[in-house]
């Protein structure tokens, strides 16, 4: 009964310190993996890297700075991708006990597209038809006649947008009416003959609009 006894305490002894040392080493293995991920050329931090251990679910995203930490083992295998970069690896060094930073950098990766040209016509032949039937001008002065044709230009100005210099005395036009009616009333167009004239003579000739 002694001799069983002696033998079941040195079983739980003997489990008890390989658990411990199990347990130290597993402790021992993990460690803190943390860095930035930046663009090899420019070295501008990259945000929203996916980082994954390659052949496991455990991973994370670099935040708005490019940073990221998260725990990992020695010698595992850190997968890199991010949109419009190559994907690319990192091993973990063997050697580490406790922690390691990196500056991980990327390469751009660039897609070139084949060129592609739309045309309206959707066949070879409503194209030829097309062509064959254009009514095109004689010479250079019936060109510039129907470039600068009243109709024509008056139909591109409605469609320009102002430029810089109009958009300016636009803007001093403004600022010149407050001035000028500061501290009163400004007129009311609804009692101006003027206006009423102007806008009955729009009405004629077609050119009024509402906006």
């Amino acid at each position: 009964m002694l001799k069983r006894f002696s033998l079941f305490l040195i079983i739980i002894f003997t489990a008890g310190i390989s658990g411990t040392i199990y347990s130290q080493s597993v402790h021992k293995q993990l460690i803190q993996f943390s860095g930035v991920v930046v663009d090899k050329n420019s070295l501008k931090r990259l945000p929203y890297v996916a980082m994954m251990i390659s052949n496991s679910s455990h991973g994370t995203v670099s935040d708005n700075n490019g940073y990221f930490s998260f725990v990992a083992q020695p010698s595992d295998t850190i997968e890199f991708a991010a949109i419009g970069y190559k994907e690319n690896t990192f091993i973990i060094p063997d050697t580490l006990t406790d922690r390691f930073a990196l500056i991980h950098l990327m390469d751009k990766d660039t897609a070139v597209l084949n060129a592609v040209v739309v045309y309206p016509w959707p066949s070879k032949e409503a194209f030829r038809d097309a062509f064959l039937n254009l009514n095109l001008a004689n010479n250079d002065l019936d060109r510039a006649k129907k470039n600068l044709a009243i109709s024509e230009v008056k139909a591109k100005m409605q469609g320009m947008p102002m430029d810089a210099q109009a958009n300016f005395m636009n803007s001093m036009q403004q600022e010149y009416n407050k001035l000028y009616y500061a501290g009163q009333y400004p007129t009311n167009n609804l009692l101006n003959p003027l206006a009423w004239a102007n806008f009955i003579q729009a009405w004629k000739d077609g050119s009024l609009k509402i906006q």
